[in-house]
């Protein structure tokens, strides 16, 4: 599952959190060693654009501090 089907699912399953996970790419599908998570706290009135944009939130805060990280050997927090 990906894209608006996932935040879609995240609210019809009624959760409480969303996140993202940072993980290296192989040759299987999200099966990459995971190297950071990040979440974000859900409301009740979320809709699955409201979660789309919480999570693009946390990509864009995120992605550039681990691959910074990354750059200069350091284990992302």
């Amino acid at each position: 599952m990906y894209g608006m089907h996932v935040h879609e699912a995240v609210v019809a399953a009624g959760e409480t959190k969303t996140g993202i996970t940072i993980h290296y790419v192989n040759e299987n599908f999200d099966e990459g060693e995971i190297i950071a998570k990040y979440e974000t706290p859900l409301l009740e009135t979320d809709t699955p654009q409201d979660v789309a944009a919480k999570i693009h939130e946390l990509e864009m805060k995120w992605f550039p501090v681990v691959v910074e990280q990354l750059l200069r050997n350091e284990k992302p927090v």
